[in-house]
């Protein structure tokens, strides 16, 4: 059966931290990997959070209690996944990722235990 569902692009990507490690997580997406903090309309919502753009698609931190380490992730693309990964080296947890021909890639995890890959296609 052919699904009526068209999918446009990614909208936006939601991870969860520690209600305590909100404002760290404000921090290490802002000044560690460089993200845009936009307006987030916080009268709409229960819990804090903030949100950043990322090229066309926003990531959305919330509060939540942290869940142990997944293969649950979002990918990002980027222009030079081998400067990421050495701006990234050591100051954050790298993650090996089996070898997917015709990309390069890694994952990561923040420091509120969220996995991220970045990968670039060849």
């Amino acid at each position: 059966m052919d699904s009526p569902i068209r999918f446009k692009r990614v909208d936006h990507i939601h991870i969860a931290v520690a209600p305590e490690r909100l404002e760290e997580a404000k921090g290490f997406y802002t000044e560690i990997i460089g993200l845009e903090l936009i307006d987030r309309p916080n009268h709409l919502f229960t819990t804090k959070g903030y949100w950043f753009n990322i090229g066309d698609v926003q990531l959305h931190i919330g509060v939540e209690a942290v869940l142990p380490v997944s293969t649950r992730h979002t990918a990002f693309e980027v222009e030079d996944v081998d400067a990421a990964f050495k701006y990234l080296s050591g100051r954050v947890q790298l993650l090996e990722e089996p070898i997917i021909p015709g990309r390069s890639r890694f994952a990561f995890l923040d420091p509120f235990g969220n996995r991220i890959e970045l990968l670039q296609i060849l």
